[in-house]
């Protein structure tokens, strides 16, 4: 009986290469699939590509599976770097790995590997597919510290039938152990903290190379203009580091220190950044917000009621009130007023440990 033939996006990195071993000693045929999304600073000091590849070969020669290089660069620039570029002129802050899993790795890889004959296709994320009467759910990884589910949660029926996640049933320290014990050459390798294609180089110094910028005024909720920022892309919602202004005679925290200032909104119309001092100030907290471009696991939303959500990646899921739109966009409301609400970020539902879905968000109420 023929195996089943699995293509896996291998990047280099210890969780898809544990996770081609794994697929093997399921029982697959395994062929490995190494993605380029990037090009266009090859020999830049922050692109690690040729190092990647030549791991991904070395691990390949090791588990003992074929390994191809794909480029997709033209896609992704299209797809994905376009898109980012267009909200981030937009006064929005996008989420590259969410479109870049939605446009590349399950769409541009999976048509790739189903034209090398694939049964199923798969990669290193930390999460888990079910079917359950016919219908493919999107589950948390067991191993909440690493769960993906957040990035991944555009991922339609057709996708998630086709789709193995290897790491879902498994922590990160015994990926960490098989490596060892493996002997992988890569065993040691750092997990990767870049974005996307981005990696992680400097964003304002690489932002600056494709988008025009306009400085202006930074001002505080009562209109005093308090400095100048360098353009409204190079800053987000909640954002504290590297907005240039000290602490300030208006706002002392209660031991007495002046309080930090806080990115709180961006007016793109007037081309103006409003800032904040105190990390609980009205204008930082958003008890609702309403999100678009929605995507359904299961494709269909959820019943309105309560549900849990993540407005942003590293967050606990908080208790909401959802409620569908007749444009098919969506309105939570939250027990608690949630922190940074961030246009252009995902507000990702769940149902427990399943992943239903999701929107960006287009708007968010604050406190004041």
């Amino acid at each position: 009986m023929r195996k089943q033939r699995v293509v896996l996006g291998m990047s280099g990195g210890v969780d898809s290469s544990v996770a081609a071993w794994l697929l093997k000693q399921q029982g697959y045929e395994v062929i490995g699939l190494f993605m380029k999304n990037w090009e266009d600073d090859d020999n830049d000091a922050y692109c690690s590509t040729r190092q990647d590849w030549i791991d991904a070969v070395s691990v390949a020669d090791v588990v003992g599976v074929d390994i191809e290089a794909v480029n997709f660069s033209s896609e992704y620039k299209d797809r994905v770097f376009a898109e980012f570029l267009r909200e981030y002129e937009a006064g929005r802050t996008p989420n590259p790995d969410v479109l870049c899993n939605a446009e590349i790795k399950f769409k541009a890889f999976l048509d790739h590997a189903m034209q090398l004959g694939a049964d199923k296709i798969a990669t290193g994320h930390y999460a888990r597919v079910r079917e359950r009467g016919g219908c493919f759910e999107l589950l948390k990884a067991i191993d909440a510290s690493k769960d993906q589910s957040y990035f991944l949660h555009r991922l339609n029926q057709a996708q998630l039938s086709h789709t193995l996640f290897p790491l879902g049933e498994l922590h990160k320290t015994e990926i960490r152990r098989i490596a060892e014990e493996l002997k992988l050459p890569n065993a040691a390798k750092k997990d990767s903290t870049g974005i996307c294609f981005i990696g992680e180089r400097p964003f304002r110094e690489f932002l600056n190379r494709y988008l025009s910028f306009r400085p202006g005024p930074m001002k505080t909720p009562d209109d005093e203009v308090v400095g100048e920022h360098v353009g409204l892309s190079f800053y987000t919602l909640g954002q504290r580091k590297g907005i240039g202004l000290g602490g300030s005679k208006h706002h002392r925290s209660d031991d007495g220190n002046h309080a930090p200032w806080y990115v709180a909104r961006k007016d793109v119309a007037t081309n103006t950044l409003s800032v904040v001092q105190g990390h609980d100030h009205p204008w930082l907290l958003s008890a609702a917000l309403t999100a678009g471009q929605v995507s359904w696991t299961a494709g269909e939303p959820p019943m309105n009621g309560v549900l849990h959500a993540k407005t942003r990646y590293r967050q606990a899921d908080v208790p909401c009130s959802f409620q569908v739109r007749d444009n098919g966009h969506f309105d939570l409301h939250f027990e608690q007023a949630q922190w940074a609400v961030t246009p252009g970020q995902s507000a990702v539902l769940y149902d427990g440990e399943v992943c239903l879905g999701g929107g960006i968000i287009e708007r968010a109420d604050t406190a004041d």
